[in-house]
């Protein structure tokens, strides 16, 4: 029985594929299940659960002979759930009712699976030596009624096949979200905005810049203007080889876009070749605050902040004399 917590993160889940009562109906009716098919099925069903033990080892003995599955194998905890899921499995699929119920286990057996590291080719794998195992069983022990055997036999494989396609679905839905939070976290790191002091950002960019990440720099930069609400922004590109057109014309949209939020952009770092290469493009620079390295920028964007630097031991002057002097 699936806790509490197990069966919110399976109906989240099946909320976040559109798995609605519609959407299910509409799968039944991609593989061609209908009501004939359970009549068949509840024809083989003493049989199957009579061997349930059997044929859920069949499946994990299959496994078990192949490198790939032993993070599931391995880990005992997972190990055991995944037998007792199993076995829900195909006590389910000879029970004759496929709706949200039926659907909310499968999505259960295929997120223990993703967290489990199960590839989808050794799961196919494994399903089809467990079906061939029923098919077989049941032609074999139905005498003269093999033919109707093999039909009570093809309605139960479009259960399988209605049953590959939730399960698929989960591990490729699961494998895409651990894509997109890498994509993030990937994002955050190559998109760094630092605060130096009260109202002041550095944006040090480093690496090659395509139009996604140019992107991804603007609309960083201006979440992090808003929420400290900056006044000036050092954006240093020293650590950048080479601009194209559009990525220029990025970095000019984004200056005019800090621009309207309040806060001057002072650009450093611009190296020869990048400068001649903007040139050449016909890149109208006219418009940026530009400082030739990181050192001279922060001082232009203290300077216009207010802040007054001195040097550890100086004294001090006070309307034009020395502090402490008579």
């Amino acid at each position: 029985m699936a806790t509490p917590n197990e069966q919110r993160e399976a109906l989240t889940l099946m909320h976040q594929m559109g798995l609605s009562d519609g959407a299910i109906e509409r799968r039944k009716k991609i593989v061609g299940l209908d009501s004939t098919d359970v009549t068949r099925i509840a024809a083989i069903r003493d049989p199957v659960l009579h061997r349930l033990d059997e044929y859920a080892g069949i499946f994990f003995d299959h496994l078990s002979g192949l490198d790939e599955a032993r993070p599931l194998l391995q880990n005992q905890a997972l190990a055991d759930k995944a037998k007792r899921l199993k076995k829900d499995h195909l006590r389910a699929m000879v029970s004759g009712d496929y709706g949200s119920g039926y659907v909310e286990q499968r999505i259960e057996l295929g997120l223990l699976y993703a967290v489990a590291g199960l590839d989808t080719r050794l799961f196919l794998g494994a399903f089809h030596h467990l079906l061939r195992n029923i098919g077989v069983d049941i032609v074999k022990h139905a005498g003269h009624a093999a033919y109707d055997a093999f039909e009570s036999y093809m309605s139960l494989k479009k259960v399988a096949f209605f049953d590959i396609g939730l399960i698929v679905d989960v591990l490729v839905f699961e494998r895409e979200r651990v894509i997109r939070q890498q994509q993030e976290a990937i994002r955050e790191l190559s998109t760094p905005v630092l605060q130096l002091r009260e109202r002041l950002l550095l944006l040090p960019i480093i690496g090659v810049i395509d139009t996604y990440r140019a992107r991804l720099i603007t609309e960083s930069l201006l979440q992090e203007i808003r929420s400290a609400r900056a006044r000036v922004v050092v954006m240093d590109i020293t650590g950048v080889a080479t601009i194209d057109s559009r990525v220029a014309n990025h970095i000019m949209q984004t200056v005019a876009a800090a621009r309207l939020m309040g806060a001057q952009v002072i650009v450093t770092g611009i190296s020869a070749p990048v400068a001649q290469s903007l040139v050449a493009l016909g890149i109208e620079l006219g418009t940026l605050d530009t400082v030739g390295d990181l050192q001279g920028g922060i001082e232009r964007a203290e300077h216009t902040l207010g802040y007054r630097l001195m040097q550890a031991g100086a004294p001090e002057l006070v309307d034009g004399r020395l502090n402490g002097a008579s």
